[in-house]
Parts: C-alpha cells; structure tokens; sequence
C-alpha cells in the first residue's frame, strides 16, 4: 500500500469522506508457525478494525481520519506514524500522558481454528479510557461517514457511553455505520451484557455489517432473513455469509445478495475490515447495492492474498471493470496473490471469465 505521509493538525476541522473511531493496538506477528511458547521473535505491525478500515480507504482514495486515544509512549508514536503513512487524518488522536498504547501477539495459524492464539494486553490501555467528554466529538462527526464497531462498546462503561452518544439518532448526524464485530472474549468479565448493547447499538446505526456466525452466536438468529426481523431500523444491513458471499436489505424489503470471489486464500485475517472499506467507498459513490457487495468481495479478496491485516486495494479503475462483469464470469473469477499489482489487468464485462482470469491471476 503506498504511503502518502501523515496529515497534519488543520485549523479547522476539515469534513472528510469518513471518520473511523476505536482502538488500535501495536500488533505482534510470529516469525515462524507455531504456539506462541515456541515463537523465538515477531515483527511489529498495527491492528485495529477501524483504523484499518480507514486505512484501506485511504489507499483507494478517500480523505479519512481516524480518532482515537494512545499512549504517550513508543508505540503510540508508532501507531500515529503508521497509520498517518497511510494518509489517514491522525490529528485528532489524544496522547495520554497516564495510560500506555494497547498491544497484542498472536499466532501465524487461521484464526478460525483451535490452535490460534492471541495474547491481548489491552487493559488499562489509553483508548479504554475514551469518554463523550474527552474525545473531540466536533472531529468525530465531521465526515460524510462516522464508522463503528462493537469492539470499542466493550472496552469500559465510559466506551459504552461514548458508542451510545455516537448512535443516538439525531438530525444531522453523519451516515453512522456500525460493524458488529462480535468479540466473546471481550465481553466475558464485563459490566454489561454485550449481545445486548451490540443489538442497542446496532439499531441506531444506518449501516450495519454482521457475520451470520455473529448473529447466530450472539443473538441466535440463524440466518439472514431473522437477523433483518432483529434489526429492521437500519437503512442498510449486511449480512455476511464468509466464504459463500453476503446479503444486503435495503428499504422497502430489498434483497441483495451477491456470491464471494474465488480466491487462493494466504491468510485469512483483516478479511472483514476490508469489506467494510469496499463497502463504504462503493457507498460513497452511490453505487448499485449490488456493486456495494462487489466491491466489499474485492476489498476482501485484496486482504485475504496477502499475509498481514492490511493490503493494497485494486486500482479503481481495475475495482470497477471487475465489478461489472457479468454474473456467470464473476462467478468463474479467481484471484490469487498479487493480483492488485497486475497493472495489465482488464476484465471487461464482454470479455468473460476466461480472460478475467487470465488477466488478472498471478500464475
């Protein structure tokens, strides 16, 4: 992904297409396969549902900013220049001079399986520490849209707090778009019941995206169709389906749904981030539903061929002829790692799946 260098502290606060609230963490990753006790080093990375999907916006095109709290300390200069390389907007993160910057480790393995392990070392972090009071809310909800996740409602009462400011519906409130994010662990010793205020939260959002293993999980709604019944106040709601596709319901009881990319899989983190970023930047661009979705599989299928959290978005152009091809070649398309490098790459709706393929697969 290309670094355009961090925006600086305007004198007004600028509107930007979309402005990412939540924590991130310096993220650890494994030198090598293996349990963590076995791991002898790890390279140093960042991690956030948020600021990653800011990150990706950023990268294909879009003024973001991304507001948050962190510690004064190395790894919040670490995560301020990090995530500024990407052009997101950082000038309205706090530095707490008393809390320290949130890390985690974790292993290589898929993190679908039982082996997988992450350590979080999170409590007490600055950004836990979030209130309505202390965030520069003037900053948050300048933007065409303000995008949430769950995970930020689970870090401390005064998190919660803020979420609910944040949702609350009131005129002239940003496009208020909310990933679930459904984190079990985070909740389990927590002052409040989490699928509970997930569901809270999820009514006064506009946009909503939940995994239908979310749903299930969390609320028991066992598919699509339930999980609109449960939550018929947002104008949008996705519901993701892994590696099957997703569905999106508009008003009126429209229904959407659109089958996932064919895709040679390196490493299935930072997936749902970025479908998030396709999403929105598809939305931005009062796009189709239907493109919305496309653009969501794209930006996945971007993160899933890379190893980290974070990769380099499709050119726009490349997002848009993909985008548009017929449902029998999307259907046939697959893509494989570096396959967002292949300047060569030109699907064309008349082209079929055949040269999609052949043109935009890395052999």
């Amino acid at each position: 992904m290309t670094a355009t260098g961090p925006r600086t502290a305007p004198d007004v606060v600028e509107t930007v297409d979309v402005v990412a609230l939540g924590e991130s963490m310096v993220t650890f990753l494994p030198s090598r396969p293996g349990p963590l006790a076995d791991v002898p080093s790890f390279e140093r990375a960042i991690g956030g549902a948020e600021s990653n999907t800011a990150c990706v916006l950023a990268a294909a095109g879009h003024s973001t900013r991304w507001v948050s709290a962190v510690g004064r300390d190395g790894f919040g200069d670490h995560l301020l220049r990090a995530i500024g390389e990407y052009g997101v907007d950082v000038s309205s993160v706090r530095r707490d001079p008393h809390r320290p910057t949130g890390v985690y480790f974790r292993t290589a393995g898929d993190r679908a399986t039982d082996a997988h392990e992450v350590a979080y070392y999170r409590a007490g972090s600055a950004a836990s520490a979030m209130t309505a009071a202390d965030v520069d809310l003037e900053a948050v909800r300048a933007g065409r849209v303000l995008h949430l996740s769950g995970i930020t409602a689970a870090l401390s009462p005064g998190c919660l707090e803020l979420m609910r400011e944040l949702t609350a519906r009131r005129p002239g409130r940003p496009l208020v778009s909310f990933d679930v994010n459904h984190r079990p662990g985070l909740w389990r010793d927590s002052y409040a019941h989490g699928p509970e205020v997930l569901l809270e939260l999820a009514r006064g959002a506009d946009l909503v995206l939940v995994g239908d293993d979310e749903a299930r999980e969390a609320w028991g709604l066992r598919d699509a169709a339930a999980v609109r019944e449960a939550l018929p106040e947002p104008e949008i709601l996705v519901v993701k389906h892994g590696s099957r596709g997703a569905t999106a319901y508009g008003p009126h009881g429209a229904r959407t749904f659109v089958p996932s990319l064919g895709v040679d899989v390196v490493a299935a983190v930072g997936a749902g981030d970025a479908f998030a970023a396709g999403f929105l930047s598809a939305t931005l661009r009062a796009l189709p539903v239907r493109d919305r979705l496309r653009h969501g599989h794209l930006m996945a299928a971007a993160a899933l061929t890379v190893p980290g959290d974070l990769a380099a978005p499709p050119a726009r152009d490349l997002a848009d002829r993909l985008a548009a091809l017929d449902d029998t070649a999307w259907g046939r398309l697959r893509l494989g790692p570096g396959w967002t490098e292949t300047a060569t790459a030109g699907a064309h709706t008349d082209a079929g799946a055949d040269r999609a393929e052949e043109e935009v697969r890395t052999p």
